[in-house]
């Protein structure tokens, strides 16, 4: 399998990254909007966001490929995870933890002291990741996911600084 490339999220990616959003959550799925609305802030010497798309390389026939996408948000000591995803044939590649890995650089850029994220209770495979990263559950977000209506389990990591291993990417 060809290896995928970091690089930072830019506005002709959100067409893309929406493709991906919709097949992996089509029940609540983020919206054109909301991918625009992150972007906004996420350059220049007052950014509060990082967003990253994975990237593999084309054939001779066409370009490069969109295969995952994150972000994160800053504010004040906290970060916030806003999305991880992974194309399904790039599940248990390493992916997921490599993007992670990224959002966690920037929030220790950003000078968080902590990091949270909410995710599905149905999504095993996520909360994995996250508790290899040192990720712990604190709570429930009832019927967070809408329409489905689903629970979010709320995940802290503390000191995001101690999970930060290297892989280095282009923005």
């Amino acid at each position: 399998m060809t290896t995928a490339v970091l690089r930072e999220m830019r506005w002709w990616d959100i067409e893309p990254v929406l493709e991906l959003e919709k097949d992996l959550f089509p029940e609540d799925a983020w919206s054109r909007g909301m991918f625009w609305s992150d972007l906004a802030h996420a350059r220049g010497p007052g950014a509060t966001r990082r967003y990253v798309v994975a990237e593999i390389a084309g054939d001779a026939a066409g370009g490069a490929r969109i295969v995952g996408y994150g972000g994160l948000a800053a504010a004040g000591d906290v970060g916030d995870v806003q999305t991880i995803a992974v194309a399904r044939e790039h599940w248990g590649t390493g992916l997921g933890a490599q993007i992670l890995t990224e959002l966690l650089r920037a929030a220790t850029a950003f000078e968080c002291a902590e990091v949270m994220l909410e995710c599905r209770v149905d999504n095993i495979r996520a909360q994995k990741l996250y508790e290899r990263f040192g990720f712990e559950a604190i709570g429930f977000r009832r019927g967070y996911y809408q329409p489905g209506n689903v629970d979010a389990l709320v995940m802290r990591l503390n000191d995001p600084s101690t999970s930060v291993q290297g892989t280095e990417i282009n923005g």
